[in-house]
């Protein structure tokens, strides 16, 4: 096929992780549980938050902003996997894979803006514990979220917005489970410097700036827990971060694994571990935020059970 512009692109194929009849209806079953999971555990966070008075502040806000995104993003690309696992027809047209690849863009983005929010919320609530009323004020806690939702939004439009710039050649398939940009990137067969430069800029503020951020805020976290001289408000304190922490690892170590390597190196393995970062993470979130959490176990008992359940 000639190097036409991609306004002739029909559509592009969705191979997923495997072509084997066998494999595929493994892994219809092994997805469409993983997607019943997030959906179920996400959408609990969330009803729990907002039926529980208790659970309105800033921590919980943004947690429940975070399980919305988290449900928004698989539902973004494993129904679609899901059709293309029980039928013969893998096909994606070119406007449903710019859509999907913009709701992919975005949604990473927002999810790690939200992390780093809520990193600036355990900051003020442990080392400034007497102002965090006032400082995490409900205001400005909406106005952080709509930053967050604003510079997402900006982000996803950059990149998809660059992306249909871009011409295709050759065999359009692609050896994962959703519409990526760097497996794009590597179907081209037109210039893409300028989609690998404004990748690199723009990722480095969406991505590495809020990472600092967090860095520096747990730095300042540790150094005012160690200084607590109760060892119980030491465990108290360490406790309301490790559920953050354990999720931002598990965020940027599967976002590295796929990202930090050249482009002309993805492999089929990239696409394996796309699907921690896609599709484990959401997942899990959920069951880290709720698994030692007595103020979640306990909203929770209460949206099940009503106001008969005791904490």
């Amino acid at each position: 096929m000639d190097g036409s512009n991609q306004s002739t692109v029909p559509e592009f194929l969705l191979l997923g992780l495997s072509e084997s009849p066998e494999h595929q209806r493994v892994l219809f079953w092994m997805f469409l549980s993983m997607y019943l999971v997030t959906v179920v555990g996400n959408v609990l966070i969330i009803l729990a938050i907002g039926s529980d008075s208790r659970l309105h502040t800033p921590m919980y806000f943004f947690l429940a902003n975070l399980s919305f995104t988290d449900l928004f993003f698989v539902t973004n690309t494993i129904p679609k996997m899901l059709v293309n696992l029980q039928s013969q027809n893998k096909a994606i047209s070119y406007a449903g894979c710019l859509t999907q690849l913009y709701f992919l863009v975005s949604l990473v983005a927002l999810d790690n803006l939200i992390l780093a929010t809520m990193a600036y919320d355990r900051y003020v609530a442990i080392c400034r514990p007497l102002h965090y009323t006032t400082a995490m004020s409900p205001r400005l806690c909406i106005s952080l979220l709509t930053l967050c939702w604003a510079l997402s939004v900006l982000y996803g439009l950059i990149h998809t917005l660059l992306m249909t710039n871009v011409t295709f050649c050759g065999p359009r398939k692609i050896h994962y489970i959703f519409c990526e940009m760097y497996v794009l990137l590597r179907l081209a067969c037109s210039n893409t410097q300028i989609n690998h430069t404004v990748l690199i800029v723009t990722g480095s503020f969406i991505f590495l700036t809020p990472f600092g951020f967090m860095v520096m805020s747990y730095i300042w976290i540790v150094r005012a827990i160690l200084q607590t001289p109760s060892a119980s408000s030491k465990y108290k304190a360490f406790s309301t971060c490790a559920s953050h922490l354990a999720v931002v690892f598990l965020f940027y170590g599967t976002l590295c694994m796929v990202y930090l390597k050249p482009l002309d190196t993805y492999s089929m393995k990239d696409s394996v571990a796309t699907v921690l970062y896609a599709v484990v993470t959401p997942m899990m979130n959920p069951f880290i935020y709720s698994l030692r959490n007595k103020d979640m176990h306990g909203a929770l008992g209460r949206l099940f059970l009503g106001k008969s359940f005791r904490d």
